[in-house]
């Protein structure tokens, strides 16, 4: 069972601040879905053909799944956040405090993308992607500075 950190509870990204994430993230997403798909048709008059014909569960199926793929790529290559979470400063953290593994980033976002009403998950203190792959999001400034107080009292009267 994985260790709960109370400074992790306490530092909790708003939900404000998680309802722009999701804002901005979709955003970001839309765009790059988007030109990605602009620069298939135009390089693969099949693709193209096939997507014409292809129906609306298929073409929706295909959008969760290349939301899934991005927002993993996102939180992985920059280390839990995502370009929402640049922006609002904000962070994706284990609730034990450790930077989470590719696996949990990939976890959290088959979640989000799968279980559809989970991208409300803004309106409550969890949603199921932060609660079943046991991450958080937090205020990176707030966290960091408490952490470091907490090293600064730590470290008095030691060599």
């Amino acid at each position: 069972m994985r260790k709960y950190l109370q400074i992790v509870d306490r530092h909790r990204a708003s939900k404000g601040a998680r309802f722009a994430n999701y804002l901005i993230d979709l955003v970001a997403f839309y765009i790059v879905f988007f030109v990605v798909l602009t620069i298939l048709m135009l390089i693969s008059p099949a693709f193209r053909e096939w997507m014409a014909n292809a129906n609306d569960l298929i073409q929706r199926v295909i959008a969760i799944i290349f939301y899934i793929l991005f927002s993993f790529a996102m939180e992985t290559v920059t280390g839990g956040r995502s370009l929402g979470k640049l922006i609002t400063g904000t962070r994706v953290i284990m609730t034990d405090g450790q930077k989470p593994s590719a696996g949990n980033y990939f976890l959290r976002n088959i979640i989000r993308g799968v279980i559809l009403v989970d991208q409300l998950s803004f309106l409550s203190e969890n949603g199921f992607h932060d609660s079943w792959s046991n991450t958080r999001v937090i205020n990176i400034k707030n966290y960091d500075a408490e952490r470091q107080l907490k090293s600064d009292i730590n470290s008095i009267g030691a060599k």
